[in-house]
């Protein structure tokens, strides 16, 4: 016969692995540009000692002008993440390039009893601190990288802006290096296919499976296909 306090424990550490269970590691993955990689950020996040139960990427999102919670995998991830949960991202940036936004989604998370790990340096924010003086050098210390991040955001437009005007200013009609905005990620015959296909009321997901386009570069071109067109042409 097992006795009540032989029970008890039992209890006690059965509820503790159910609870231990449903605890889950995520990794976060805003792959903004076509030099970021899907997949070096896993490999650096497994090298770092991180096992993932799941992976949530957003691609072609802004970090400046779309708010995490109105990003499409942003949004899910606020939905799934519970107290006792770990979210690993490779770098602050990753969670956005936006002052208030960053600041308020790690407050947020740590709120809900959810520690946050970046792969870069090993940074952890979390709501374990008890103190006033602890809490307020973590709050800086977010403050000062969410900050961060979104002065290299103004420092690399300016300097877009800055090869832009210079571009721009050579500019005489004739010259072959002139300022021609960005190169197509598509060519003419994924433009003719996805244009066909929009036509015949076929959806984003088939037209970018037909196509071999991202969603991002379909819903680009439907929304503006004269603009395509001209990019085009533009590149010859």
């Amino acid at each position: 016969m097992t006795s009540p306090f032989r029970s008890h424990i039992l209890t006690d550490i059965t509820a503790t692995d159910e609870a231990s269970d449903l605890m889950a590691t995520y990794l976060y993955a805003r792959v903004s540009t076509a030099e970021q990689n899907l997949d070096h950020q896993k490999t650096q996040a497994v090298a770092a000692g991180y096992a993932l139960d799941d992976t949530i990427a957003d691609h072609g999102v802004s970090g400046v002008a779309v708010k995490m919670r109105d990003r499409p995998e942003g949004k899910r991830l606020f939905d799934m993440l519970r107290k006792g949960d770990t979210l690993v991202v490779r770098w602050i940036d990753r969670l956005g390039r936006n002052y208030e936004d960053v600041t308020d989604t790690i407050r947020e998370f740590m709120r809900r009893g959810v520690t946050v790990r970046t792969i870069i340096n090993g940074m952890v924010f979390d709501g374990q601190a008890k103190d006033p003086m602890s809490a307020a050098v973590r709050d800086a210390l977010t403050g000062f990288m969410a900050a961060m991040g979104e002065a290299q955001a103004e420092a690399t437009k300016e300097a877009q802006r800055a090869g832009i005007a210079a571009a721009r200013a050579k500019q005489d009609g004739t010259d072959a290096s002139a300022y021609r905005g960005r190169k197509p990620s598509f060519t003419a015959a994924q433009l003719a296919t996805v244009q066909d296909l929009d036509g015949k009321g076929v959806g984003v997901a088939e037209i970018a499976r037909a196509s071999g386009l991202s969603r991002q570069t379909v819903y680009r071109i439907k929304a503006d296909p004269q603009a395509a067109e001209a990019s085009l042409a533009l590149w010859g």
